[in-house]
């Protein structure tokens, strides 16, 4: 296993103790990053708090972070990579059911989240995108992944890959992470 610190970025709502994220937190010990505010998400203040756990991280000056980002957390990684000068610490991102955000039937909470941001990353990364996402149409998820250069992998009828889903300990997004980490 590699010494890269690994950050947990929830979507809206945070993740309940079940979802696969939490998990991780617990038995493997990655670390989540909190925010002010899971209901009413803003996104500047998310990207602020992003990197300030990035910059007071010292560890990051010899081994960059892996984020690991859900939903609303992986629009989070593409807004503050294209504004962030702190880029150099992360190695690499998993983005998992990223949502679109520009649907019509988004709630207003996630309005201040448009436009999706769609520079390419300049880190290496995997978007796990499900087919029957209710959040997000596989096509958008797609094209998603493409502008940020991503790695696409199709999840299959998951959902929106969180505790509904039935994922448990998710392996098969352990593995992925691991494909990162090499």
């Amino acid at each position: 296993m590699s010494d890269h610190p690994v950050y947990l970025l929830p979507g809206w709502l945070n993740s309940d103790p079940e979802h696969w994220q939490s998990r991780w937190e617990r038995e493997l010990g990655h670390q989540r990053i909190e925010q002010a505010d899971w209901d009413w998400p803003r996104r500047g203040d998310w990207m602020a708090r992003l990197d300030e756990v990035l910059l007071n991280d010292a560890r990051l000056l010899h081994r960059p972070a892996l984020l690991v980002a859900h939903s609303l957390g992986c629009q989070l990684v593409a807004s503050w990579a294209e504004h962030s000068r702190h880029s150099a610490r992360v190695a690499g991102a998993l983005l998992v059911a990223p949502p679109d955000t520009e649907r019509d039937d988004m709630p207003p909470q996630l309005h201040n989240w448009r436009p999706i941001r769609r520079r390419a990353l300049p880190f290496p990364a995997i978007a796990v995108v499900s087919s029957d996402d209710p959040f997000c149409a596989p096509e958008r998820g797609a094209q998603m992944a493409a502008d940020w250069g991503a790695k696409l992998v199709i999840a299959g009828a998951l959902g929106h890959l969180n505790t509904a889903s039935g994922l448990g300990d998710w392996p098969a997004g352990q593995a992925l992470l691991g494909q990162l980490r090499q």
